[in-house]
């Protein structure tokens, strides 16, 4: 058991590193952040700092040798990093989840294997041309790369045949073509699993996506218990395939006739999961810190329904700080900024919660937000405005 006043390492100096740092710094540890950018947000809030590649082997040792346990903030760091690291010291997650969580290949190998349910798909390679036979079931599809794709980036839509080959025959690959569902709802479970197998699960969250970003999330989803609790029981069930320690999050697919569907994992923290830092007993970071130090998990209750909208760089159109006051001057709403210097359209920037009586209060307050927020912004990069035409509100 790691005790507070131990330093901490993170592999990674984006957002979910400085939520770390900071749950870490009021737990009473100190952290050491390794991330190439200097300017990474979670390198200002860190006592240490080492800049430098997740490859960098002078710079593992380094961190090793200076913190008594490591953790990664984003799944595309090398897991041979991670290998370098757990042969010295305490590593969470293992090297081995992080790997198969950052190869869709891989990923669906395994939720398969495992009697997970996901979208159908097959495996495609750069300049391959599967038979047709094998194509045709799955359009109208997804493809998506099997590594490094992320809030939409690395995927296209597939209409035809002619559409797969266009793409697959001018990029490398390895692809996955997934067919596309007649989706009701898209869901996420933040979960929280410590060395001993212990779990502490949040509520499911309902997500809004645009152009393949997280837009809005509504906390609890409104969906039936059957379905929760089937979300839940099938996302403790991965975690323990996994043999996980740490925080991760299982997001899913409810299509209109009732079937669910794993889409994928996140061997991190969520982004669908941040209402936890106001709306919960204890937030997604505090049990990163826990379970990274052997401790035990904290409460993951719900204190009240909230929702969570996304602050996109769109928003910085000059890159000037944008007006808050439609969050700022209510009551209910409590903002959070990351502190990137760089705004550019569709990057995260930060994010607020709104905690509500009620689902739909909180809802419709947070859509309002968002409304006001996007209301000087004439277009974004999609050229549509802030979708008020999706107002989620709960049935």
């Amino acid at each position: 058991m790691i005790r507070p006043g131990a330093t901490l390492g993170v592999l990674g100096g984006g957002q979910l590193g400085l939520l770390f740092a900071l749950s870490a710094r009021r737990a009473g540890f100190r952290t050491i952040v390794l991330d190439p950018d200097p300017q990474a947000p979670a390198m200002a809030c860190a006592d240490r700092t080492i800049v430098a590649r997740y490859d960098d082997t002078a710079a593992l040792l380094r961190l090793s040798e200076s913190c008594q346990a490591v953790t990664t903030e984003f799944e595309n760091v090398p897991a041979a990093s991670l290998e370098f690291l757990a042969a010295r010291g305490v590593v969470r997650p293992s090297a081995l989840p992080v790997a198969i969580c950052q190869d869709r290949i891989r990923e669906k190998t395994f939720l398969s294997e495992h009697g997970f349910q996901t979208a159908p798909f097959i495996v495609v390679a750069g300049g391959d041309r599967p038979a047709p036979e094998t194509i045709v079931p799955l359009l109208p599809g997804i493809l998506k790369t099997s590594r490094e794709g992320y809030d939409g980036k690395g995927q296209w839509p597939i209409a035809t045949i002619e559409d797969l080959f266009s793409v697959t025959d001018t990029l490398a690959g390895p692809f996955v073509l997934e067919k596309k569902l007649d989706l009701e709802r898209e869901l996420s479970l933040v979960i929280a699993r410590g060395a001993d197998g212990e779990t502490a699960l949040y509520p499911v969250s309902e997500n809004f996506h645009e152009r393949g970003v997280l837009h809005l999330s509504a906390i609890p989803a409104d969906i039936p218990l059957e379905v929760s609790g089937k979300i839940r029981m099938i996302g403790e069930a991965i975690a323990q395939a996994l043999d996980y320690t740490g925080v991760m999050a299982v997001e899913y697919f409810l299509d209109k006739s009732g079937r669910l569907f794993v889409n994928e994992m996140a061997p991190r923290p969520h982004n669908s999961g941040h209402y936890t830092i106001d709306a919960c007993v204890a937030s997604q970071f505090d049990q990163q810190v826990r379970s990274l130090c052997g401790l035990p998990l904290a409460s993951p209750r719900l204190l009240s329904p909230c929702s969570m909208g996304n602050l996109l760089g769109d928003l910085w159109p000059d890159e000037a700080l944008p007006d808050f006051s439609p969050i700022l001057s209510e009551p209910r709403a409590k903002l959070t900024l990351y502190g990137k210097n760089s705004p550019r359209p569709g990057r995260k920037m930060g994010h607020f919660t709104v905690l509500g009586e009620t689902l739909r209060e909180s809802t419709d307050l947070s859509q309002a937000i968002l409304t006001r927020l996007y209301q000087n912004v004439s277009a974004l990069p999609s050229g549509k405005g802030v979708p008020v035409e999706k107002k989620p509100v709960p049935r």
